[in-house]
């Protein structure tokens, strides 16, 4: 109930709504700006807008120069990396792409198909493979590359260049790559079905996924 200097509570703190931003008091007029209240209780957008020269910084609170280095904790981060199958389940995907920084997070797993989030490095890939008996759909919500399918290890008959937006369908039984080709990760979201992988599986690394499908007899 209290802002960073436990003085005094939280009615006194600003309204986002109603800042003016040359006003070195807060909308109750009652107390100076050094009072003001947590802002991971705000929307971090709201600070972006904000030029008060007279605002005082506060080390207690490290939202950098003009708040534009200003990030929520992980603990008021929106997504959060786990497994939430098979209940019933939102989630904003295009964000939950992007926040994602696992080579590999079960996102949902059920009966009968799994959501996977991926984040390909620089000049990384996912790895030459094959589903006998499943089909998969990728979706690429940031990044670009290069997707190579065929019949045969050795004959990637089919190539195409990927990029933000592009989703790729990857039938049972095809070998299958996607390398990326650009300057930023490549994040994606892949469905599975039937699931490929573990309930709750977690992978940060492709080192990491590498040894763990080799335990399990992939």
């Amino acid at each position: 109930m209290y802002n960073p200097h436990n003085v005094y509570p939280h009615p006194y703190f600003i309204n986002q709504l109603m800042y003016d931003p040359y006003m070195m008091y807060n909308t109750y007029m009652t107390y100076p700006w050094p009072y003001y209240a947590n802002p991971l209780m705000y929307n971090p957008n709201f600070f972006n807008q904000f030029d008060n020269p007279y605002m005082p910084f506060d080390d207690e609170i490290k939202y950098g120069p003009k708040f534009d280095s200003f990030q929520l904790s992980d603990e008021y981060s929106l997504f959060k990396p786990k497994d939430y199958g098979p209940e019933p389940f939102v989630i904003n995907i295009n964000e939950a792409s992007k926040e994602n920084d696992n080579f590999r997070t079960a996102l949902w797993t059920g009966k009968h198909l799994q959501v996977t989030l991926m984040s390909i490095p620089v000049g990384e890939e996912i790895g030459l493979e094959i589903h006998p008996n499943l089909d998969q759909f990728i979706r690429i919500e940031a990044g670009e590359g290069l997707v190579k399918m065929g019949d045969k290890k050795d004959k990637l008959y089919f190539q195409e260049k990927v990029s933000d937006d592009f989703a790729i369908v990857i039938p049972a039984g095809k070998w299958h790559n996607l390398i990326n080709t650009g300057n930023i990760p490549i994040k994606l979201y892949s469905i599975y079905a039937p699931p490929q992988h573990p309930f709750g599986t977690v992978h940060k690394t492709k080192a990491e996924a590498e040894a763990a499908e080799k335990s399990q007899g992939h």
